[in-house]
C-alpha cells in the first residue's frame, strides 16, 4: 500500500485555501481561491486520471469538514459522486463517530501510528489538502509519492506545505498545463523511506539529468521513469561522510554522518 499526497502549491510553497475565497481565512489570509484561474482541460484530465486509480482518501479534520460542507451541496456531478462513494479515513482528535458523510471512518488514536499499521494492507491512500497531516506523515517516512500542482504564482504569505520537513525527492514525471501549472510527481526510494542508506539519485549528477519532453494538446510532458528509478541503488553509510553532506532520509530531518 502506498500513501500519495496531491497538493496545489504556489511557487513559494503556499497551500492555504486554493479553491475558494472563504476556504481558510486563518491568519487573515486574503488570497483564497488563488488556484481557480489556472484550471484548464489538461489539469482536468490529469486529475481525472488520478481519481480513476481508486483507493481510499486520508484527510485531516479541517479538510474533511470543508469537503463535506461544500461538495454534497453542489448540483449532481461526477466529483461529488466519487467523493461520496470513496472510503474516507479521517484523522482527528475532536470528531466522534458516527461521522456525517457516508463511507467515512475515524482513525483510532494517533494518526501516524494508524497509517503505519494500514500500510500493511493493499488499499492505497490518497491525501488532498490536510497540510498538518502530510507533514506528520512525511516526517515519519510514510509518504511514498507527492503529486504537486505548482502554480506560477507567488503570494508571500499563507501556510506552507513543507514547514519543518527536510525532503530529498526524485522527480519521476512532469506535465505542464496551458496555464503554466507544472504537475510534478516526486517519489522516495524504499531506502530513503526506511532511512537506512542514501539514495544514489540525490547525487549532483542525477539531479542534472533532464528527461526528454514532448508536446501534445497544448501541454508538455516528461515520460515517467518511475519503473527504473524505483530500483535506484543505495550508497553505503560511509560514503555519506564525504562532502558535500547530503540528506540521508527523504522527508526526514536527518543527515548522514
Amino acid at each position: 500500500m502506498e500513501v500519495v499526497a496531491v497538493e496545489s502549491v504556489t511557487l513559494d510553497g503556499v497551500m492555504q485555501a486554493p479553491g475558494r475565497p472563504d476556504e481558510d481565512e486563518r491568519g487573515g489570509f486574503a488570497h483564497g481561491g488563488w488556484a481557480v484561474p489556472y484550471n484548464d482541460p489538461v489539469m482536468g484530465r490529469a486529475m481525472g486520471a488520478r481519481m480513476a486509480r481508486g483507493g481510499a482518501l486520508l484527510l485531516g479534520r479541517r479538510t474533511y469538514e470543508d469537503l463535506h460542507g461544500h461538495w454534497p451541496r453542489q448540483p449532481p456531478n461526477p466529483f461529488t459522486e466519487k467523493l461520496t462513494r470513496t472510503t474516507k479515513y479521517v484523522a482527528s482528535t475532536t470528531l466522534r463517530e458516527p461521522l456525517p458523510w457516508e463511507n467515512s471512518v475515524l482513525l483510532d488514536g494517533d494518526a501516524v501510528a494508524a497509517v503505519r499499521r494500514m500500510k500493511a494492507g493493499d488499499e492505497d491512500l490518497g491525501i488532498i489538502g490536510s497540510g498538518a497531516l502530510v507533514r506528520a506523515l512525511a516526517r515519519a517516512g510514510l509518504v511514498d509519492e507527492l503529486l504537486l500542482l505548482v502554480h506560477p504564482l507567488v503570494l508571500g504569505t499563507g501556510q506552507r506545505l513543507f514547514g519543518g520537513v527536510d525532503a530529498a525527492l526524485r522527480l519521476v514525471d512532469t506535465l505542464t498545463t496551458t496555464k503554466g501549472v507544472i504537475i510534478a510527481t516526486y517519489r522516495t526510494s524504499e531506502e530513503e523511506r526506511r532511512g537506512s542508506t542514501c539514495s544514489a539519485s540525490t547525487s549532483p549528477r542525477a539531479t542534472r539529468r533532464h528527461p526528454r519532453s514532448s508536446s501534445r494538446s497544448g501541454a508538455t510532458s516528461t515520460p515517467s521513469t518511475a519503473t527504473s528509478q524505483r530500483r535506484a541503488r543505495g550508497c553505503s553509510p560511509a560514503a555519506c561522510t564525504r562532502p558535500p553532506r547530503r540528506p540521508c532520509c527523504a522527508l526526514r530531518a536527518t543527515t548522514c554522518s
